[in-house]
């Protein structure tokens, strides 16, 4: 893995270039790689009896420790692993708040972010990392210092380190807005090489068999790494970045329609660390490319259904050495000549067409100056099948619905689309997340409760309440409350489709489709689970099992069987399985049941038992009504009523609507 190898390397030597997010499979040594980098990071000086590694000389001013002596120790950095399960106190560091309020002291004890000052910080599983964890450490990472809010009681401490995530894309993707703030980022999988992998398997079974001759072995090997960094760092400063380079490193963040500026420094600061590697004084081209390969494939993400990467002949010409400002006497036109200032021949100046120069005012292609340049992600010559703005889109592949009349099937798109707010109804108590409300550890304060053991939180007016009753001025731990705070949690939508061969089959599919892979789009941001159930024949199938992977999602949702009887009553027992399967796992998280169907039922039971399970389990349900035709059964409402949840006609739901149906439950 040279790849995850460099980039490790560079982050040891330039820690501002903002660490490393690793993705890959599950097996492949991604924990190994980067806990075998502590053993190389430089050894540092910190203040004798400071727990925040402050340096002698430039101690941080508001370290809680202060003030500092002279006495300095030498320590080695220290790799801190931060746990999925981690609290916001174990991250940040806590105040002893009943000393706070009864004593009018601060007694803070540093968290993890204070241990892997000036080291490393891995976080295993990043994706997997509550929110409002993941928000604070890369705060931190970004600022370089660590804010402790706690009930008025403030304080901040330095927090340098160098961070690095690691995740498998199966089980979920991170926000873009979390991904950006990764400098780099690295897709790794296991060789398949046999040669490589019987190496692998060598090394591992000769540690195993004894690990202390197997370290001694390599103790040489990693000396020369540690001593090879210790001296890029100290090179690190005397590396030059020419404009020539500067220019080609915005060219290619340019090219690739990066958002922000940040992928700009990332590559500088990637460029800079490689040249101080190699012990060069200077940045080279070579250097800028290595950089963007490592820097910009995760933020080239538009969407969760892109795949990271960098597109190679785009790279490639973004490369080409920046064109040298052109001057009046290279011009040999003379476009460019004292007489014409600004560049304009003759034919360049507006004709009767209007005052732009084209014909009706509109400007001719090679008049407009100010336009974009075309990308290869972004062409502008026009599209003949475009429609004009402000009017409705058509599907380019057009169905016939039955009706007779082909092209009102605006269902099947297979694109997603702006998803809406969906919500459960009550407030629940899942995980955090960003959908339906619940009561969570952040939000705003609704209320005020006894505490629990460890208290890290108080409600200033209902403490004072509380004490105020006992008739006593002064705070005891009897008097001591906890707020109550509501916010948002993340939820389990659970998409039940007839897929039998009836004439609209087709129809429902592509609108659940289309509602699903838009469901899903959000749904590694509000950490939503999002599954699908299918029906046909005989039998029901679990086509999506509960997710928020929405690489994975998308893969599965591309070819989906349709045809045959309508077990209306097993795809009901299926989503009921289904269900009680995530309730067992995750007994917090509360279901909407979404159920796309005409009604009738051809094979096996009728759905009314199974129906009237799932509505004594409280579970929130809406039912679509795909009947059409003249003669009209409503069996669709019968298992709405029998479902306690809301029936809403076909007719009534478009792909952009289908999303405000099921937000019809709250």
């Amino acid at each position: 893995m040279p790849d995850l190898r460099l980039a490790l390397l560079l982050n040891a030597v330039s820690p501002a270039i903002g660490g490393v997010l690793v993705r890959g499979e599950k097996g492949t040594a991604k924990s190994t790689m980067v806990r075998a980098l502590a053993r190389l990071l430089p050894t540092l000086d910190v203040l004798d009896g400071c727990r925040f590694s402050c340096a002698p000389g430039a101690p941080y001013p508001a370290c809680p420790d202060g003030p500092h002596g002279d006495a300095a120790v030498r320590a080695d950095a220290r790799l801190v692993e931060l746990p999925v399960g981690a609290t916001e106190d174990r991250l940040l560091g806590s105040i002893d708040l009943e000393k706070a309020l009864g004593a009018g002291t601060v007694s803070y004890t540093p968290g993890l972010l204070a241990a892997a000052h000036r080291g490393a910080l891995y976080v295993d599983e990043v994706n997997l990392l509550p929110d409002h964890l993941v928000d604070a450490l890369l705060d931190a990472a970004a600022m370089g210092e660590a804010h402790v809010e706690r009930d008025g009681v403030s304080l901040r401490h330095a927090a340098r380190f160098l961070l690095v995530g690691t995740m498998n894309p199966e089980e979920g993707e991170l926000r873009p807005q979390l991904l950006d703030r990764f400098g780099l980022t690295v897709e790794v999988r296991a060789p398949r090489v046999a040669t490589e992998r019987v190496e692998v398997v060598r090394r591992r079974l000769a540690y195993e068999a004894a690990p202390e001759a197997f370290a001694r072995s390599w103790s040489g090997a990693d000396q020369v790494l540690a001593d090879r960094i210790a001296t890029a760092r100290a090179h690190l400063a005397k590396v030059e970045l020419p404009d020539t380079e500067l220019l080609r490193i915005a060219q290619v963040c340019a090219a690739f329609d990066v958002d922000g500026l940040r992928a700009d420094l990332v590559v500088a600061r990637t460029a800079i660390a490689l040249a101080a590697w190699e012990g060069r004084a200077e940045v080279t081209a070579a250097d800028v490319e290595v950089a963007a390969r490592l820097a910009l494939p995760h933020r080239r993400r538009r969407d969760p259904f892109d795949a990271p990467g960098l597109d190679e002949d785009t790279l490639q010409e973004a490369l080409q050495d920046p064109p040298a400002p052109e001057r009046p006497e290279d011009d040999p036109d003379g476009n460019g000549s004292d007489d014409d200032p600004d560049g304009r021949g003759p034919e360049d100046g507006p004709d009767d067409g209007g005052p732009d120069g084209g014909p009706g005012g509109a400007p001719e292609p090679d008049q407009d100056r100010s336009a974009t340049p075309p990308t290869p992600d972004r062409p502008t010559p026009p599209d003949p099948d475009r429609t004009p703005p402000g009017e409705p889109r058509e599907p380019r592949n057009q169905a016939d619905d039955g009706s007779g009349r082909a092209g009102q099937d605006r269902h099947g798109t297979g694109q997603p689309f702006r998803a809406r707010l969906l919500a459960v109804p009550g407030t629940g108590q899942g995980a955090a997340g960003r959908r339906s409300p619940a009561y969570t550890r952040s939000g705003r304060v609704v209320g005020a409760r006894l505490p629990d053991p460890s208290l890290t939180g108080v409600h200033l007016v209902a403490t004072v309440r509380a004490a105020a009753r006992r008739g006593s001025s002064t705070l005891e731990r009897q008097d001591l409350r906890a707020p109550v705070k509501k916010g948002r949690e993340a939820n389990l939508v659970l998409f039940v489709v007839d897929a039998s061969g009836s004439m609209a089959a087709r129809r429902r599919l592509g609108a659940v489709t289309d509602a699903v892979l838009s469901l899903l789009m959000d749904a590694y941001q509000r950490r939503d689970k999002v599954g699908m159930i299918t029906f046909r024949g005989t039998e029901a199938q679990l086509v999506l099992p509960p997710t928020s992977s929405v690489e994975v999602a998308a893969a599965r949702l591309r070819d989906l069987g349709t045809g045959g009887r309508t077990p209306l009553d097993a795809g009901l027992r299926r989503a009921e399985d289904t269900l009680r399967i995530e309730r067992l796992k995750d007994p917090s998280r509360r279901p909407l049941l979404v159920v796309v169907t005409d009604g009738r039922t051809t094979s096996g039971p009728t759905p009314a038992a199974t129906a009237a399970r799932l509505a004594a389990a409280g579970v929130a349900s809406v039912v679509v009504d795909c009947e059409s035709g003249h003669v009209r059964l409503g069996l669709a409402g019968q298992l709405a009523a029998q479902l306690r949840g809301e029936h809403v006609p076909l007719a009534e739901v478009s792909v952009q609507s289908l999303r405000t149906v099921a937000g019809r439950a709250a």
